[in-house]
């Protein structure tokens, strides 16, 4: 229909007007001219040590001896500020360094480091783990992205034979996207296109009544993760939906999820989903204690970037590739 091509809401309310500019104001106050890369360990003052703590919107601190292990041995933790306001955090970075891309975010917040004194030749990877903006009125000001870049430089100058950075990040929303199909289909007199008829069977014997029902009941708390068959039987089918969810849902043609939109912007790879990886009360309720790493490959992260931010196009390992590919094989959403 012709008229319904006209939007007016294209038209910029004076308040919109007015947004843009602040924006457009604050990124320019902090672009990365005026920011200074700062490290955190120990020995800090306890002022900044606070602020960061208390900042932890992704895991968060629960004591002293927790926050000193963050900012140990195999941890690295940097923050931005303004030249104008030094030792004050904008947006703080948590680094892991480790052997291997990690699976799994307990082992990285929990667990004690191996030893007290780092063996550079035991670090072969470099985990962002967590990434925090301490002011909310700074939402918007790309602070992230650029503090992703100037930490992956620090470290491949601290560690030269350094050649593997990844995320381990949350996915938030996955739950309640996944409960609202459950809720959709519901609704279509008991149409299934999210597991296949031996999964639904499993599932059944199991919780005790039609797959698509009872899911939405157990998958609604924490306690669906006590059940070691329930577990075993989701694993595959929560695997392809979380892999579809953070590929396949698009909100303007981007990644709906947050994260996947944060990590694909700047030029990182989809590149592995973990099951399990955080049991967490807060892991199990925003994502059934899934999550995902986002590659970056220092070579590629401009032309990955570029390729997403122009062409819509996500970068994704072969894992990601063939989880959607089940999904799809299976279903008609």
């Amino acid at each position: 229909m012709l008229f319904g091509t006209w939007q007016p809401t294209l038209l910029c309310s004076p308040f919109q007007e007015m947004n843009g500019v602040l924006k457009g104001m604050l990124s320019e106050w902090f672009s990365s001219g005026f920011l200074n890369l700062e490290r955190v360990t120990w020995h800090s003052p306890c002022e900044v040590l606070q602020k960061i703590s208390e900042s932890e919107a992704v895991h968060p601190v629960k004591n002293w001896m927790d926050m000193k292990r963050r900012v140990g041995p195999y941890r690295r933790c940097y923050f931005f500020s303004h030249c104008a306001t030094p030792e004050e955090p904008l947006v703080v970075l948590h680094v892991a360094l480790t052997g291997e891309i990690s699976s799994n975010i307990q082992a990285i917040v929990k667990e004690c480091p191996p030893s007290e004194t780092e063996e550079r030749s035991e670090i072969s990877a470099a985990i962002f783990y967590s990434i925090s903006l301490t002011q909310p009125g700074l939402q918007g000001v790309e602070l992230g992205t650029v503090l992703v870049k100037r930490v992956l430089k620090e470290l491949q100058k601290e560690f030269p034979h350094l050649g593997t950075f990844s995320s381990l990040s949350p996915i938030p929303g996955f739950t309640k996207w996944l409960l609202g199909l459950l809720n959709s289909q519901a609704k279509e007199h008991g149409r299934n296109e999210l597991f296949t008829d031996s999964e639904c069977q499993e599932i059944s014997e199991i919780t005790g009544g039609p797959a698509n029902e009872t899911l939405k009941v157990f998958l609604s708390s924490s306690e669906w993760v006590k059940s070691e068959k329930l577990v075993r039987a989701l694993q595959a089918p929560l695997m392809r939906l979380c892999a579809w969810y953070l590929y396949g849902e698009k909100h303007r043609g981007f990644a709906l999820n947050p994260v996947a939109n944060f990590h694909l912007q700047n030029g990182a790879v989809m590149w592995r989903i973990n099951w399990m990886a955080d049991e967490s009360l807060k892991g199990i309720a925003s994502s059934c204690g899934l999550m995902a790493n986002y590659r970056y490959y220092p070579g590629d992260t401009a032309t990955n970037s570029t390729s997403y931010l122009c062409s819509k196009s996500i970068k994704a390992s072969e894992q990601v590739l063939n989880l959607v590919a089940q999904f799809q094989k299976n279903s008609k959403l």
